[in-house]
Protein backbone atom coordinates (compact mmCIF):
# COMPACT_ATOMS: atom_id res chain seq x y z
CA UNK A 1 0.00 0.00 0.00
CA UNK A 2 2.72 2.39 0.95
CA UNK A 3 4.42 1.20 -2.50
CA UNK A 4 1.24 2.19 -4.57
CA UNK A 5 0.65 5.40 -2.52
CA UNK A 6 3.65 6.71 -3.26
CA UNK A 7 3.56 5.89 -7.01
CA UNK A 8 0.45 7.96 -7.17
CA UNK A 9 1.89 11.13 -5.83
CA UNK A 10 4.44 10.90 -8.29
CA UNK A 11 2.28 10.48 -10.91
CA UNK A 12 0.65 13.37 -9.19
CA UNK A 13 3.31 15.34 -8.79
CA UNK A 14 4.30 14.48 -12.62
CA UNK A 15 1.15 15.73 -14.14
CA UNK A 16 0.98 18.56 -12.07
CA UNK A 17 4.14 19.81 -13.00
CA UNK A 18 3.64 20.09 -16.50
CA UNK A 19 0.01 21.78 -15.64
CA UNK A 20 1.97 24.11 -14.38
CA UNK A 21 5.07 24.34 -17.19
CA UNK A 22 1.53 25.25 -20.04
CA UNK A 23 0.84 28.12 -17.97
CA UNK A 24 -1.76 26.88 -15.08
CA UNK A 25 -1.67 28.97 -12.49
CA UNK A 26 -3.22 27.50 -8.94
CA UNK A 27 -2.12 24.45 -9.25
CA UNK A 28 -1.65 23.13 -5.65
CA UNK A 29 1.59 21.50 -4.27
CA UNK A 30 -0.60 19.18 -1.51
CA UNK A 31 0.24 15.76 -2.14
CA UNK A 32 3.18 15.92 -4.24
CA UNK A 33 6.58 14.55 -3.18
CA UNK A 34 9.41 16.26 -3.15
CA UNK A 35 12.41 17.01 -6.24
CA UNK A 36 14.55 15.06 -3.29
CA UNK A 37 12.14 12.03 -2.51
CA UNK A 38 11.96 10.87 -5.78
CA UNK A 39 15.71 11.61 -6.30
CA UNK A 40 16.20 9.15 -3.31
CA UNK A 41 13.38 6.46 -4.74
CA UNK A 42 15.13 7.01 -8.15
CA UNK A 43 18.52 5.74 -6.88
CA UNK A 44 16.66 2.76 -4.82
CA UNK A 45 15.00 1.69 -8.39
CA UNK A 46 14.95 3.66 -11.19
CA UNK A 47 11.70 1.89 -12.36
CA UNK A 48 9.76 1.86 -9.20
CA UNK A 49 7.35 4.09 -10.71
CA UNK A 50 7.28 3.83 -15.05
CA UNK A 51 5.62 6.98 -16.92
CA UNK A 52 6.03 4.45 -20.42
CA UNK A 53 3.25 2.07 -21.34
CA UNK A 54 2.71 -0.66 -19.13
CA UNK A 55 3.36 -3.22 -22.39
CA UNK A 56 6.66 -2.68 -22.20
CA UNK A 57 6.99 -2.88 -18.54
CA UNK A 58 5.41 -6.20 -18.86
CA UNK A 59 7.92 -7.66 -21.36
CA UNK A 60 10.63 -6.33 -19.23
CA UNK A 61 9.03 -7.81 -16.12
CA UNK A 62 9.05 -11.35 -18.06
CA UNK A 63 12.81 -11.19 -19.15
CA UNK A 64 13.56 -10.30 -15.83
CA UNK A 65 11.93 -13.45 -14.84
CA UNK A 66 13.80 -15.66 -17.43
CA UNK A 67 17.00 -14.11 -16.35
CA UNK A 68 16.87 -14.61 -12.66
CA UNK A 69 15.94 -18.05 -13.61
CA UNK A 70 19.20 -18.74 -14.95
CA UNK A 71 17.90 -18.16 -18.46
CA UNK A 72 19.79 -16.94 -21.37
CA UNK A 73 18.95 -13.84 -23.49
CA UNK A 74 17.37 -14.74 -26.80
CA UNK A 75 19.61 -14.21 -29.84
CA UNK A 76 16.77 -14.16 -32.28
CA UNK A 77 13.14 -13.82 -33.35
CA UNK A 78 11.03 -16.79 -32.31
CA UNK A 79 13.00 -18.32 -29.20
CA UNK A 80 12.07 -17.07 -26.42
CA UNK A 81 7.86 -16.47 -26.75
CA UNK A 82 6.67 -15.77 -22.68
CA UNK A 83 2.97 -15.28 -22.26
CA UNK A 84 2.30 -14.76 -25.83
CA UNK A 85 5.18 -11.77 -26.06
CA UNK A 86 8.36 -12.76 -28.45
CA UNK A 87 11.25 -11.43 -25.53
CA UNK A 88 13.51 -11.81 -28.77
CA UNK A 89 11.52 -9.31 -31.26
CA UNK A 90 10.91 -7.14 -27.63
CA UNK A 91 14.63 -7.02 -27.04
CA UNK A 92 15.85 -6.02 -30.72
CA UNK A 93 13.51 -3.38 -30.41
CA UNK A 94 15.11 -1.92 -27.24
CA UNK A 95 18.50 -2.12 -29.20
CA UNK A 96 17.85 -0.46 -32.34
CA UNK A 97 15.56 1.95 -30.24
CA UNK A 98 18.18 2.62 -27.34
CA UNK A 99 18.58 6.45 -27.96
CA UNK A 100 14.36 6.85 -27.88
CA UNK A 101 14.48 5.10 -24.66
CA UNK A 102 14.47 7.14 -20.84
CA UNK A 103 17.32 6.93 -18.89
CA UNK A 104 15.58 4.75 -16.25
CA UNK A 105 14.47 2.45 -19.58
CA UNK A 106 18.31 1.78 -20.50
CA UNK A 107 19.03 1.22 -16.67
CA UNK A 108 16.35 -1.97 -16.28
CA UNK A 109 17.74 -2.98 -19.58
CA UNK A 110 21.49 -3.19 -18.36
CA UNK A 111 20.76 -4.63 -15.57
CA UNK A 112 19.56 -7.84 -16.93
CA UNK A 113 22.64 -7.92 -19.65
CA UNK A 114 20.53 -5.78 -22.55
CA UNK A 115 22.93 -3.11 -24.55
CA UNK A 116 22.22 -1.08 -27.40
CA UNK A 117 22.72 -1.96 -30.69
CA UNK A 118 26.32 -1.83 -32.31
CA UNK A 119 26.80 0.98 -34.73
CA UNK A 120 27.06 -0.93 -37.95
CA UNK A 121 24.94 -3.90 -37.49
CA UNK A 122 22.97 -5.03 -40.72
CA UNK A 123 19.93 -6.88 -41.27
CA UNK A 124 19.96 -10.86 -41.69
CA UNK A 125 17.25 -13.21 -42.30
CA UNK A 126 15.10 -14.42 -39.94
CA UNK A 127 13.78 -18.44 -38.93
CA UNK A 128 10.06 -19.19 -39.59
CA UNK A 129 7.73 -17.73 -36.66
CA UNK A 130 5.08 -19.68 -35.53
CA UNK A 131 1.75 -17.70 -35.09
CA UNK A 132 2.27 -16.74 -31.55
CA UNK A 133 5.74 -14.89 -32.53
CA UNK A 134 4.02 -13.15 -35.56
CA UNK A 135 1.19 -11.73 -32.96
CA UNK A 136 4.02 -10.47 -30.98
CA UNK A 137 5.93 -8.91 -33.99
CA UNK A 138 2.63 -7.12 -34.98
CA UNK A 139 1.89 -6.08 -31.60
CA UNK A 140 5.83 -4.31 -31.28
CA UNK A 141 4.54 -2.53 -34.88
CA UNK A 142 1.66 -1.36 -33.01
CA UNK A 143 2.85 -0.07 -29.83
CA UNK A 144 5.90 1.49 -31.37
CA UNK A 145 3.28 3.07 -33.31
CA UNK A 146 1.50 4.37 -29.88
CA UNK A 147 4.53 5.55 -28.33
CA UNK A 148 5.62 7.84 -31.32
CA UNK A 149 2.36 9.25 -31.91
CA UNK A 150 -0.10 8.53 -28.99
CA UNK A 151 -2.79 6.77 -30.24
CA UNK A 152 -4.04 3.78 -32.50
CA UNK A 153 -5.63 5.56 -35.51
CA UNK A 154 -3.72 3.89 -37.88
CA UNK A 155 -4.08 4.54 -41.56
CA UNK A 156 -5.21 1.33 -43.28
CA UNK A 157 -2.35 1.19 -45.76
CA UNK A 158 -0.17 2.19 -42.72
CA UNK A 159 3.18 0.13 -43.37
CA UNK A 160 5.39 -0.20 -40.15
CA UNK A 161 9.71 -0.88 -39.84
CA UNK A 162 10.66 -2.60 -36.82
CA UNK A 163 13.74 -4.70 -36.07
CA UNK A 164 12.10 -8.45 -35.33
CA UNK A 165 15.49 -10.40 -33.95
CA UNK A 166 19.37 -10.61 -34.03
CA UNK A 167 21.58 -13.23 -34.92
CA UNK A 168 25.36 -12.85 -33.99
CA UNK A 169 26.26 -9.23 -34.93
CA UNK A 170 23.53 -8.33 -36.88
CA UNK A 171 20.26 -7.39 -36.80
CA UNK A 172 16.59 -7.57 -39.04
CA UNK A 173 14.51 -4.94 -40.27
CA UNK A 174 10.71 -6.43 -41.02
CA UNK A 175 8.02 -4.01 -42.54
CA UNK A 176 4.72 -5.18 -40.61
CA UNK A 177 1.13 -3.79 -42.50
CA UNK A 178 -0.12 -2.28 -39.41
CA UNK A 179 -2.99 -0.87 -40.94
CA UNK A 180 -4.05 -4.34 -42.35
CA UNK A 181 -3.25 -6.15 -39.12
CA UNK A 182 -5.51 -3.94 -37.26
CA UNK A 183 -8.14 -3.82 -38.85
CA UNK A 184 -7.68 -7.88 -39.06
CA UNK A 185 -8.24 -8.03 -35.68
CA UNK A 186 -11.13 -6.04 -35.25
CA UNK A 187 -13.09 -8.03 -37.61
CA UNK A 188 -12.01 -11.29 -35.64
CA UNK A 189 -12.26 -9.58 -31.93
CA UNK A 190 -14.76 -12.43 -31.10
CA UNK A 191 -12.15 -15.05 -31.60
CA UNK A 192 -9.10 -13.40 -29.78
CA UNK A 193 -8.09 -14.65 -26.68
CA UNK A 194 -8.93 -12.62 -23.85
CA UNK A 195 -5.14 -11.67 -23.45
CA UNK A 196 -4.53 -10.78 -26.75
CA UNK A 197 -7.70 -8.44 -26.27
CA UNK A 198 -6.82 -7.24 -23.52
CA UNK A 199 -2.62 -6.17 -24.95
CA UNK A 200 -4.55 -3.84 -27.77
CA UNK A 201 -7.05 -2.19 -25.23
CA UNK A 202 -4.02 -0.95 -23.67
CA UNK A 203 -2.84 0.70 -26.54
CA UNK A 204 -6.98 2.63 -26.96
CA UNK A 205 -7.61 -0.04 -29.42
CA UNK A 206 -11.19 1.02 -30.98
CA UNK A 207 -13.59 -1.70 -31.89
Amino acid sequence: MWAKNQRAAARKTAENAARRAAGETGVPYAGELSQGRLEALADVDPGWCPTWEIGWQRCYRLTLAHVKASGALPAGAGELIMQGEDLGVWIAAQRAGWDKLMPAQRWLLESVGIEPAAEGEMPAAGAPRSQNARWAASLTAARQFHAREGHLLVPRKHLETIIVGEEADSGREEVVKLGAWLDNARRRAAKLSPQRHAELDQLGMRW
